[in-house]
């Protein structure tokens, strides 16, 4: 029977092209787009290498000092990740890293900008970079200072061309390091493991750093497990009132322990802060739950459009179809059969609209990775990306099937054969 219903829709697709098209670029299109959609929320924030931690791991990113006339928000000071937040008691590292700068390199003549961050060894041990050549900075370079790097891809073939970079040296920031290591290009939007040249901290020419509780750094803190997040984040909290404050101007620091996801929404919400928050008082608040619910809210509204339209299409197809279904009934067909066969019909439209949109999808994709617009993107399709097409296919199918194919089964035989439908 479904071998007939396949053939007969065949037929009813080729008979009203125009029907057929329209559907196609409605399913088509709405999947493209929630699916270029999905596959770049999915590049920024689902866990991969060398962010393979990331479901265990929260970030110290913003820290704010406030007073009745002044107020200072920013990174966070590296006294303030070296005197608080590395000594936390209960987690299984902490690390830190500066926020990157361009530093300039000359090569044979030609200038060379790259992307420079100083880290300490414990953001090699929270990070699971997978080395080329050679290893990550250690804890004993940091703490001798030693002038050491570790270099991406896209480095390495600047200053080496094809040939190994692994004990050569490199100048940046006027300075001269050794090649201790090489790693995969990261995505510019990956923004914590993201850079061209790692170097120790203790390397850098302006030691100042070294007493500012704002500015500069970022701290990573990897947990035993996800549920340690709330006791941390609390553990975190009860140190501010510690924090000595650098003037009269400011009686208020506050600081947040938070997700890369949650730093990010906080962030395109724009940084917000409360005046007349407390130290801990939420004062650097997050906008996760807000952007979630945005984000559902627009994917439904966003398919309820060609939903309906889908919905009048197949209505349109109803009634065209009328006397065929008033001449099947006469002859026995009863209404289970019908709306069966339509709703297979419907399913098949739709998968051909899967297939179309999942090829299209990939195809761009592939574009954007391939354009150079942001840098290091690697755009594409997986498993669970393609889990999620699949079953907003039959979701489309099944929503926009199920009401024409209750009215086709309302209808009287002697009505659908005068071409009336009610």
């Amino acid at each position: 029977m479904i071998k007939n219903y396949v053939k007969i829709a065949f037929k009813v697709f080729m008979r009203r092209k125009f029907f057929t098209a329209i559907s196609l670029f409605a399913i088509s299109f709405t999947l493209v787009v929630l699916m270029v959609a999905v596959s770049i929320l999915d590049q920024l924030f689902a866990p991969m290498s060398p962010e393979t931690k990331q479901d265990r791991t929260l970030g110290v990113f913003a820290a704010l000092m406030m007073g009745k006339q002044d107020i200072n928000v920013g990174d966070v000071g590296y006294a303030f990740l070296t005197k608080f937040v590395k000594t936390l008691p209960d987690v299984e590292a902490v690390g830190m890293y500066s926020v990157s700068s361009t530093v300039t390199s000359f090569k044979d003549g030609f200038e060379i900008k790259s992307q420079m961050k100083r880290t300490d060894g414990e953001y090699w041990k929270i990070l699971d970079f997978k080395f080329l050549e050679g290893g990550p900075i250690t804890d004993a370079d940091e703490d001798k200072a030693n002038f050491v790097a570790v270099i991406n891809e896209a480095t390495r073939e600047k200053f080496f061309g094809n040939e190994p970079a692994l004990g050569k040296f490199i100048e940046a920031d006027r300075q001269r390091f050794r090649v201790v290591g090489v790693v995969p290009n990261v995505p510019v939007y990956r923004d914590i493991p993201s850079a061209d040249i790692w170097v120790p901290i203790s390397t850098s020419q302006d030691i100042g750093y070294r007493q500012n509780y704002v500015g500069g750094f970022k701290g990573l803190i990897l947990a035993h497990d996800r549920s340690d997040f709330d006791r941390i984040k609390h553990d975190l909290t009860s140190r501010l009132h510690s924090v000595p404050l650098p003037s009269s101007l400011f009686d208020t620091f506050d600081c947040v322990a938070e997700t890369e996801f949650e730093r990010s929404t906080r962030e395109f919400m724009g940084e917000s802060y409360s005046t007349d928050a407390g130290p801990g008082g939420n004062a650097i608040r997050s906008y996760a739950t807000e952007v979630i619910g945005l984000i559902i809210l627009g994917a439904i509204l966003f398919m309820l459009l060609p939903t309906l339209n889908l919905v009048n299409i197949n209505v349109s197809r109803i009634i065209e179809r009328a006397s065929e279904i008033g001449v099947r009934k006469s002859f026995g067909a009863s209404s289970r059969t019908l709306i069966g066969q339509f709703l297979v019909e419907n399913m098949l439209i739709t998968c051909i609209g899967g297939i179309i949109g999942f090829l299209l999808s990939i195809m761009i994709l592939t574009l954007l990775t391939n354009s150079g617009l942001i840098q290091y993107a690697e755009f594409h399709l997986n498993v669970r990306i393609f889990l999620y097409a699949l079953g907003l296919t039959f979701v489309f199918g099944i929503i926009s099937g199920v009401y024409p194919a209750w009215r086709m089964s309302r209808m009287h035989p002697v009505n659908a054969l005068k071409g009336v439908v009610r």
